[in-house]
C-alpha cells in the first residue's frame, strides 16, 4: 500500500484558507495528484486543507472522507523560554527542547513535564490510534512495532492535511519521536510525502518513507515555494525567528 501525505497549499490563517500564491499551489498540486490511480481521500476539516483538496478532487470527480483527527496537531505547551503564553507542540528554541535527552526517545518525549502540562501525551494517542484503525481498514492491522499485512494490497491513499499532524503520523510509521521530525524536517506548502508498506516476510508489514516534502511540481511549473513552516537561514536575515 502506498500512503501520500499532503501539507496544504500556502495559507492565510486569518480566513483559514489559501492565499492567492496558494491557489496556484494547489492547482499544480492537483495535476500531478488527478494522474494517480487513488483508492481514497481523507482529508482535515480545517479549510486551507480542504480548500487545497478541492481543485484534486474536483478534477477527479472524486469526494474525501473527512476526519477529525487530521486536523492540525492542536496540543498547545507553555515554552520555557516564553512566560505566560501557549505555543504549538513544535515550535519552541532548539537549544531549550534538546539539552533534555528524553525528547529524542520514542517512548520518553512525551512524559516530559511540559508536554505532560500540555496533554500532549493524550492527544498523540487519540491521533495515532484513529490513524491505526484507518490503516486497518485498508487491510493493516498494527502488531507491536509493526503492521500485520491482513489483506496486502498495493492501493494508493491520500492524505491533505498539516505539517504538524504529518509528522505525528510519520513517527507511528517509523517508530520515532515526532520532535525529531517536528525540528529535523519541514514540508513547504503543497509538499507531498510517500510511504509505501514493504512486506519483506509474509505477513509482516512495516512502513518507508519514499519521498519526503516533495515539491517538484511547483519547480517544474516555475512556481517558488512559499517560505511557510521555516525560519531565518540565517540571523541577519530578514525572514521570521520566531
Amino acid at each position: 500500500m502506498r500512503l501520500i501525505i499532503i501539507r496544504h497549499g500556502d495559507p492565510d490563517y486569518s480566513v483559514d484558507s489559501l492565499t492567492e500564491k496558494g491557489w496556484r499551489e494547489a492547482e499544480l498540486l492537483s495535476e500531478r495528484i488527478a494522474k494517480l490511480d487513488v483508492k481514497a481521500f481523507y482529508v482535515s476539516p480545517l479549510g486551507r486543507a480542504r480548500d487545497t483538496a478541492s481543485l484534486t478532487l474536483k478534477k477527479m470527480g472524486r469526494t474525501a472522507a473527512e476526519c477529525g483527527w487530521l486536523e492540525e496537531f492542536p496540543a498547545r505547551i507553555c515554552r520555557p523560554d516564553v512566560q505566560g503564553h501557549r505555543s504549538i507542540a513544535w515550535d519552541w528554541l532548539p537549544e531549550d527542547w534538546t539539552v533534555d535527552p528524553r525528547y529524542f526517545d520514542r517512548q520518553k518525549w512525551c512524559e516530559t513535564e511540559v508536554m505532560r502540562e500540555g496533554g500532549v501525551d493524550k492527544l498523540y494517542r487519540q491521533v495515532t490510534e484513529s490513524f491505526d484503525a484507518l490503516l486497518a481498514e485498508h487491510g493493516y492491522a498494527r502488531e507491536g512495532e509493526l503492521y500485520r499485512a491482513q489483506r496486502p494490497n498495493r492501493d494508493t491513499i491520500v492524505f491533505f492535511c498539516h505539517f504538524g499532524v504529518e509528522c505525528v503520523l510519520l513517527s507511528r510509521l517509523m517508530n520515532v519521536s515526532p520532535m525529531i521530525l517536528w525540528h529535523g524536517t519541514c514540508a513547504a506548502p503543497t509538499a507531498v510525502t510517500t510511504v509505501y508498506t514493504e512486506e519483506r516476510r509474509e505477513g509482516k508489514a512495516s512502513f518507508r518513507v519514499n519521498a519526503f516534502g516533495d515539491i517538484s511540481h511547483l519547480y517544474a511549473a516555475g512556481e517558488e515555494p512559499a517560505f511557510a513552516a521555516r525560519f531565518c537561514e540565517t540571523f541577519d536575515g530578514e525572514e521570521r525567528h520566531d
